[in-house]
């Protein structure tokens, strides 16, 4: 009987508990665990101090002892602290920061630990007991640090994070309840080297706020790692001081907008040297802990500046703002209370464009001119956004035939781009979805001023004979290469050596040969029509050309960067004129990158030799061949003669009474500057088929002028 009333007793209090479960849970909603007393550990041994600690690393990363006792913790040496930071919002990386105190701390550390959400382990203001014992002390970009010796380190002075096998051996949690961490009152004045020690510690500022460059913009893109400015006090209209704030774009609040107000901001303090600059540095471990909602501003700004209310403004159209500045070509401020609502159809993510968006609705399409770079990560001006522009106080102006919207600069006496600071009072998130950029299609003689500013899609082209076996760009300018029909009509296509797929070093993209279809923003300079691609996907040319035939680019069968610098076997130099002086490879400012080098300057200006030199290539059989070309880069600076490129199939060892053949190479003519590499494309050696052919490069300098001259990407191709 006992065992039957037993069993009901348990069927009893079984549904009572299946009752409380589900009767209980209602919504999705759970409050934090509490691991207090969660796997934890009060340790016994040696407190070193954090200052004690910091004091091991002089200039050199320091290895503390190993733990040649594990059984005993009494020698153990142990830094004890309280977690200022949490990861559980991803702004804060693989990094524990840890401050001697829960209150007026007198110093902080950071902790490199390859771990992700150490918050479930070590939550804010946990106490905790670091074991020094196998751990590293080292700095990353000046900022003393613990992590580990691997052998893997960028330098002697850095270390690596703690394998997250190793955490739990390093770092335990004390069993006291957590305590909470109160922010250390500073100033950004007070970030000075005087106050070092407090990094890693949990700081509050007053009466900051964000720099008019952030406002109405997000913590981050999505993705990527961002620096936004606070700044405090304001003398002669610029903050007294400021300091970064580093957001992480896999942050949970990434894509919220930063706060526009004047306030409270508390977060971990750190910082970053590059060489003899120091970056003062903060970390927001969740958004809840700004507050930074009040007004007026510092700067002046009497309230919050990043809502749009299309209500209390007329809509225009492109085609209407571009009418504003038709007939003239005078700059045109825009006085109404006007807006635009065009969908973005061309940034400048592979740098391409520079400084300027394409918008376009169904009137037309028309440039935007802004003072910033990367605007493609602002949330405003992503790829099929539409954005909300104002008008007021714009302007409009004819540039060479193309009418853009800008704003004045240099004291008004220059029409360009909206200043970086100036961009929140104009430009407005939809706060829709991107949607997918349709193009206009159209044939080249079909091409209208009305077309100018679209995206646009032109069927059936390819680039003209001349261009083949050339790259996209000449160096890092622009540069023209030709489109042309089956009808023999043609279009420019502008391409920025600066743009991903434009830069000749490192790499160069050739043209591609077929026929196809491109997509890119039409725009005009002084009545010749021109097109700029976003991406190298926008040319598809794999159909055969208008003729039928296959383009095939030539194999290479004989190439050579220099990149293990010095000559190979390969080469002969020779000094034919010159004390001492002839080609040498060098990597200056190129990194590892090494590049064939001459120069007839011996150092200063009135220092400058009469030389001749030659740089000589091997033999290259071009017997069976139907068709051979040469290719290089070139790079000049400083004024003097042109480099000389010669070939020649009968070389007598002397270069006097070889016969050579001067090739009309393109080379770099910007004296200027060093760094525009030009390609010189593929330059014919067709005379020379059947035969063994030499390349040679020819120097010359004077006593009045000698510029140095650079070689790279030495390519023979044969086919």
């Amino acid at each position: 009987m006992k065992n039957y009333t037993s069993i009901l007793q348990y069927i009893f209090i079984a549904a009572i508990s299946l009752f409380v479960v589900t009767g209980c849970v209602h919504d999705d909603k759970y409050d934090q665990p509490d691991l207090d007393g969660y796997d934890c550990a009060d340790k016994k041994g040696i407190v070193v101090p954090f200052a004690d600690v910091k004091a091991k690393y002089q200039n050199a990363r320091y290895v503390f002892p190993k733990d040649e006792t594990p059984d005993n913790e009494a020698d153990d040496l142990y830094m004890v602290g309280y977690v200022s930071s949490t990861d559980e919002t991803g702004n804060i990386y693989k990094t524990i920061y840890v401050q001697d105190a829960l209150e007026n701390p007198t110093q902080g550390f950071t902790i490199s630990v390859d771990a992700v959400s150490t918050y479930t382990k070590y939550p804010q203001g946990s106490k905790v007991y670091i074991k020094l014992n196998g751990l590293a002390i080292g700095t990353y970009g000046g900022l003393v640090q613990l992590g580990v010796e691997t052998g893997a380190e960028t330098s002697a002075t850095s270390v690596s994070r703690i394998p997250e096998k190793l955490v739990a051996k390093q770092i335990f949690r004390s069993c006291a309840p957590k305590g909470k961490i109160v922010p250390k009152i500073m100033k950004l004045a007070d970030m000075t080297a005087a106050n070092d020690q407090y990094f890693g510690c949990l700081i509050q500022v007053n009466d900051v706020e964000f720099d008019a460059r952030a406002l109405c913009t997000t913590y981050a893109p999505n993705g990527v790692t961002v620096d936004k400015t606070i700044g405090e006090g304001w003398v002669n209209g610029k903050y007294a001081k400021t300091a970064v704030v580093r957001n992480s774009g896999y942050a949970s609040f990434a894509s919220q907008l930063l706060p526009s107000g004047k306030g409270k901001f508390v977060g971990i303090y750190s910082k970053f040297q590059s060489g003899n600059t120091t970056t003062y540095q903060l970390y927001v471990n969740k958004a809840e802990d700004l507050d930074m909602k009040s007004f007026p501003r510092t700067d002046g700004l009497l309230s919050g500046p990043c809502d749009f209310n299309p209500g209390s403004l007329t809509a225009k159209t492109v085609a209407e703002v571009k009418q504003l500045a038709a007939g003239t070509t005078n700059w045109v401020q825009i006085t109404g209370d006007y807006y635009l609502k065009a969908q973005v159809v061309a940034n400048d993510e592979t740098g391409n464009l520079y400084k300027y968006v394409y918008v376009e609705d169904a009137t037309g399409g028309i440039r935007v001119n802004m003072n910033k770079t990367n605007l493609y990560l602002d949330s405003r001006f992503r790829l099929g956004k539409d954005v909300n522009i104002k008008l007021k106080n714009l302007y409009v102006r004819n540039v060479n035939g193309e009418i853009q919207l800008g704003a004045l600069f240099n004291n008004n006496t220059q029409f360009g781009q909206i200043e970086e600071a100036e961009m929140y009072k104009y430009f407005f998130d939809s706060n829709t979805a991107a949607r997918a950029v349709i193009p206009t299609e159209k044939t080249i003689p079909q091409l209208s001023m009305a077309d100018v500013g679209r995206w646009i899609k032109i069927k059936d082209v390819e680039f003209v004979d001349g261009d083949l076996g050339r790259t996209l760009t000449d160096g890092n300018s622009v540069t023209n290469r030709t489109l042309e029909d089956c009808s023999g009509n043609t279009v420019a296509l502008r391409t920025s050596g600066q743009a991903s797929f434009g830069t000749i070093k490192p790499g160069a993209y050739e043209v591609k040969g077929g026929k196809g279809d491109v997509y890119a923003i039409l725009s005009v300079f002084n009545g010749t029509y021109q097109l700029w691609i976003t991406k190298l996907a926008n040319i598809d040319f794999d159909a055969p050309r208008c003729d039928g035939s296959v383009y095939t680019p030539i194999p290479v069968v004989y190439s050579d960067d220099f990149a293990a610098g010095g000559f190979s076997a390969d080469w002969t130099t020779v000094n034919k004129v010159g004390p001492n002086q002839s080609w040498q490879t060098s990597n200056q400012g190129n990194g590892a990158n090494y590049y064939a080098m001459m120069n007839g300057n011996a150092g200063g200006a009135n220092n400058n030799i009469a030389n001749e030199d030659w740089l000589i290539s091997k033999e290259i059989n071009l017997a069976g061949k139907t068709k051979a070309a040469v290719s290089f880069t070139t790079d000049v600076r400083y004024s003097g003669n042109a480099l000389q490129v010669y070939a020649t199939d009968n070389y007598t060892g002397d270069v006097t009474t070889t016969n050579w053949t001067l090739l009309p190479a393109t080379l770099d003519t910007n004296s200027g500057a060093f760094g525009d590499w030009v390609g010189s494309g593929n330059v014919n050696l067709n005379a020379f088929l059947g035969k063994n052919v030499r390349i040679a490069f020819k120097y010359t300098s004077t006593t009045s002028a000698a510029a140095t001259w650079e070689v790279d990407d030495f390519k023979i191709k044969a086919q």
